[in-house]
């Protein structure tokens, strides 16, 4: 676990979602909000690929953002935004019906499949969320 204090931003780490895998934060809190890189589907325990399907992964995914937002003191109920990035858009319902499962508020979201995902995973996951 770890909070630093930059100026007016604090950086949010915990060893229970994985450590970032290049030159970025796991998470950044602004004011009252946090802005939390986005999480694949990598089991922080001994940081290999957990799943290898659209459910497991996303599972997986879902608990690494959890730890986040647990350690920023939030949870998914305050998530106000979230990009979801798909392999293939055919997951789309499958991956959909592990989200619902997380996020009951409804947060505004975007979903977009792209080309390739870190690692070759099949989705990963962004959020904002509001502190207060």
């Amino acid at each position: 676990m770890e909070r630093k204090v930059y100026g007016m931003l604090t950086k949010v780490a915990t060893d229970k979602a994985p450590a970032a895998i290049g030159p970025y934060s796991q998470g950044i809190i602004a004011g009252d909000f946090l802005f939390a890189s986005g999480q694949i589907p990598i089991d922080p325990a001994n940081g290999e690929i957990k799943g290898s399907d659209i459910t497991q992964q996303a599972e997986q995914v879902m608990k690494n953002v959890g730890a986040i937002l647990a350690e920023a003191g939030t949870d998914y109920a305050r998530v106000v935004k979230t990009t979801c990035f798909l392999a293939d858009m055919a997951d789309f319902a499958a991956f959909n019906a592990v989200y619902e499962q997380y996020f009951s508020e409804k947060p505004a979201r975007s979903c977009v499949a792209v080309k390739e995902l870190p690692k070759s995973v099949l989705c990963e996951v962004e959020v904002v969320a509001y502190l207060k």
